[in-house]
């Protein structure tokens, strides 16, 4: 199979079609160890309570909200991260718990970190966090895991919920040359032992905020030693991959391995390839919006392909 990172043997006008804007977070929901999703907005609550018709997990994922950013094309994205906590609010039934897969904050600052905590602590729900690379300036994340970390003596970690194995990886702490991410060997040596003790059967979902393939050699868009983490979850059935980063959803199927990434909930970043370098992407206010749309992404049971509807917020 050929890898949409290596842009030799893949010309910009197929991989482009790969691609599709999306919106600000998606509802995911497990059932007989199958996720698929759906959006954000109320107008699908009738398919939203389909698919969690026979007691199926729900969760919803968000990223890369930036909070403290104030350029062009969104300078208040607290107003558009509020946006979607109400939306996650008014979901019925309510999601088990909220992924948030990384970039809470823009510079790390203390004051963005707290706006974001009280944004977010308001959706009233249990709320998993992992970094982004603007989440650990400056002190390699020591605030943000003071206020988002789940483990006392590491920064990754792992929880069971709906009978899958969640696995958040922190990929930002040590970035390589050119921007790639990094798990290092700690983490790696971690994650083995971890998966040790699931069976074969058990879905995975592994989230992070950085993509655990290559999307775009050229703006660093990857993670290392990402190859090293999926050749641990290549025995197992069911494993999905959630990242931010990208502001913008990419899908990929590799074997067992189902790799997605989110839109943010800030600005949209250009496509792959079709800016001198990643960045936010400029549009007339009017049209932003409809960048931070909603999408519905399901899994398919047989040929486990990911499809993706847009919709669009409210403008």
């Amino acid at each position: 199979m050929a890898h949409l990172n290596d842009d030799k043997q893949l010309d910009r006008r197929h991989f482009l079609k790969c691609m599709a804007w999306v919106g600000t977070g998606a509802v995911w929901t497990m059932s007989s160890g199958v996720l698929s999703g759906s959006p954000l907005g109320t107008s699908n609550r009738g398919a939203m309570a389909a698919h969690t018709h026979g007691g199926g997990l729900r969760f919803v994922q968000i990223s890369d909200s930036h909070i403290g950013f104030n350029k062009e094309p969104n300078p208040l994205p607290q107003a558009t991260l509020q946006s979607a906590m109400e939306r996650i609010r008014t979901l019925t039934p309510q999601p088990a718990f909220v992924i948030h897969t990384g970039d809470v904050s823009h510079l790390s600052k203390p004051d963005e970190l707290d706006t974001a905590a009280q944004i977010i602590g308001a959706v009233g729900n249990t709320v998993h966090f992992v970094p982004g690379e603007h989440d650990v300036i400056g002190d390699g994340g020591r605030a943000f895991f003071q206020r988002f970390g789940e483990q006392p003596d590491r920064k990754w970690y792992s929880f069971d919920a709906g009978g899958a194995h969640f696995i958040g990886l922190v990929n930002v702490l040590d970035l390589r040359p050119g921007g790639f991410g990094q798990l290092g060997a700690e983490q790696l040596a971690w994650l083995e032992q971890d998966v040790k003790a699931r069976t074969s059967s058990t879905p995975i979902v592994v989230f992070a905020h950085m993509p655990l393939w290559t999307v775009y050699s050229d703006w660093g868009w990857g993670t290392d030693d990402a190859p090293q983490a999926l050749g641990l979850l290549r025995g197992f059935g069911s494993v999905t991959v959630l990242n931010g980063h990208i502001h913008q959803v990419l899908q990929k199927v590799e074997g067992n391995i189902h790799f997605h990434t989110a839109r943010s909930t800030a600005y949209p970043q250009p496509a792959p390839g079709t800016a001198p370098s990643p960045g936010p992407l400029k549009v007339a206010a009017e049209v932003l919006h409809s960048l931070l749309g909603i999408s519905t992404v399901t899994q398919h049971v047989h040929d486990r392909k990911l499809a993706i509807v847009d919709d669009t917020l409210p403008s």
